[in-house]
């Protein structure tokens, strides 16, 4: 199992890009909804590059997950505007989602309302997973401070196949298919091997 690089994230927001012969923010914004539940809150830094979401919203509606992305579906929002209406329009999102992904890059020091995104939705008792998105190719995600407490998610082909899926772990043995394991269907378990 990986964890998504940021050059393979980058790549793949290069492909919808090109597919759709349109920009990533163009591409980001088209799931801006009035009343929609989402399978994934994306809880990410404002200072995140538009290529890294795309291409995590990339992955995650390969396989079949629907996306919430704050500030392009809710294109109203600023995340430099701390407000009560900010606050409600965020509580609302993150019930009305299935689970939270905290893409943990090197931006997500900078960000203020990702710890709280994460704090509700883990007081909700929500599903909660954190995207590590490294600079060099690693298998493990080791955490840092209280985001060891969470699951991490990767990617890997299916033993003998060469598709890859994405997983979400607690360890090399420990782990369940990441869509699944957000619609309930699965949960996280040992692994014999």
């Amino acid at each position: 199992m990986a964890l998504l690089t940021e050059a393979e994230v980058v790549a793949r927001a290069g492909q919808m890009t090109k597919l759709r012969k349109s920009t990533a923010s163009q591409i980001l914004t088209e799931t801006a909804a009035a009343d929609a539940t989402f399978d994934v809150f994306l809880s990410h830094s404002s200072n995140e590059p538009e290529t890294i979401l795309l291409g995590i919203k990339g992955y995650l509606e390969d396989a079949g997950l629907s996306v919430y992305v704050d500030r392009y579906t809710d294109p109203q929002l600023s995340p430099e505007e701390v407000t009560f209406d900010t606050a409600e329009i965020l509580r609302g999102r993150l019930r009305a989602s299935k689970s939270l992904l905290y893409v943990y890059s090197r931006y997500s020091k900078l960000s203020r309302w990702m710890p709280w995104e994460l704090g509700f939705m883990d007081g909700a008792g929500g599903r909660i997973g954190i995207a590590p998105v490294v600079d060099t190719a690693r298998d493990f995600f080791d955490g840092e401070q209280y985001l060891g407490l969470y699951p991490y998610l990767d990617r890997a082909t299916i033993q003998g196949g060469n598709k890859w899926v994405l997983w979400i772990n607690r360890g090399a043995s420990e782990y369940a298919n990441f869509p699944s394991w957000v619609r309930k269907k699965s949960e996280i378990t040992k692994r014999a091997g």
